[in-house]
């Protein structure tokens, strides 16, 4: 595999790889924090996960087309704004959902797999409807154009170093909302056991429904993000739901550590094999080793003790 590459070659293309990977794993846990918001502490299968990351997308492109034409000499801070409208958008589709559908499907984990699956179908064709069928591209401003030249033969783009740094601000503030605030207590004191927390004077059902809303709006952002790195389309968000499940399931559901080191190594492992081999080679070769290590590990690589 590595045949016909001297030395240093393979050095500069594992760096190449191992930044591309980083770019992915920036995506993937994104995508991969509001899903193990919503399917680690609630328990809710939401195959429509894509689709509010593609919401957010279709946002982020309206914003650029609108700062473009109306804002001109605002165009370069535009992003900012997407990314909150893009929240702001999926955060609330998502509570909608919570309110309409799924409060009605807790404890029914096959129910709303199929229920939000269907929605997916309906999301996608909304945005077949609006958007049409061909994919579309975000206009980035200048700043974030261009690459950074690390040596002669790697360079850096300048916008996924932007998705990378967005990727590290919204964990930490992930975590700092879980861990280190009120609301994140009452997170936690449901998932721990719903019947005490209530009888703490805690509302369940409000915590249900801004937890969905939350993740939700957390995979608007990364819509915001996948637009630096790929076209959008009314089936985007299809090709990373399976991954981003993969990425909860193999670092324990309820585990956010366990969901970033999950899509570090998935993310870095699929970017350097595609280069070797081929991407569909690269997926299966990751995904049987991840099915072998759930075989030895089924509870996935970290695990947190709840009361039941």
């Amino acid at each position: 595999m590595f045949d016909g590459y001297t030395a240093s070659q393979l050095m500069s293309i594992f760096a190449m790889q191992g930044f591309a990977g980083l770019i992915l794993f920036s995506v993937f846990l994104l995508m991969a924090l509001g899903l193990a918001i919503i399917f680690g502490q609630m328990g809710v299968i939401n195959m429509a996960h894509g689709e509010f990351m593609i919401l957010g997308a279709y946002v982020t492109f309206l914003t650029s087309n609108f700062f473009q034409s109306n804002l001109p000499h605002f165009f370069g801070g535009y992003f900012f704004f997407a990314m909150a409208f893009a929240f702001l958008a999926a955060g609330a589709l998502g509570y909608a959902l919570e309110w309409v559908l799924i409060r009605h499907l807790y404890r029914r984990p096959l129910d709303t797999l199929l229920a939000t699956w269907g929605v997916s179908m309906i999301l996608q064709q909304v945005y077949r409807s609006v958007f049409g069928a061909r994919e579309v591209g975000v206009v980035l401003p200048d700043w974030l154009m261009g690459s950074y030249q690390v040596t002669d033969m790697i360079d850096v783009p300048i916008n996924g170093m932007f998705v990378m740094a967005l990727t590290a601000t919204i964990t930490a503030a992930v975590f700092a909302l879980m861990f280190r605030s009120t609301w994140g207590l009452q997170v936690r004191a449901v998932t721990q056991n719903r019947v005490m927390a209530g009888a703490a004077g805690i509302n369940g059902k409000r915590v249900d429904r801004l937890t969905f809303a939350l993740g939700c709006g957390i995979a608007g952002v990364a819509g915001s993000a996948f637009t630096m790195v790929g076209s959008t389309g009314p089936t985007a968000g299809q090709l990373y739901i399976v991954d981003t499940f993969l990425v909860v399931v193999f670092g324990g559901a309820q585990s956010l550590f366990g969901t970033i080191a999950s899509a570090f190594a998935i993310s870095q492992s699929q970017s350097t094999m595609e280069f070797f081999l081929s991407g569909s080679m690269a997926k299966v070769l990751t995904l049987l080793t991840v099915v072998g290590i759930l075989l030895l590990r089924p509870q996935g690589l970290f695990v947190v003790k709840v009361r039941k």
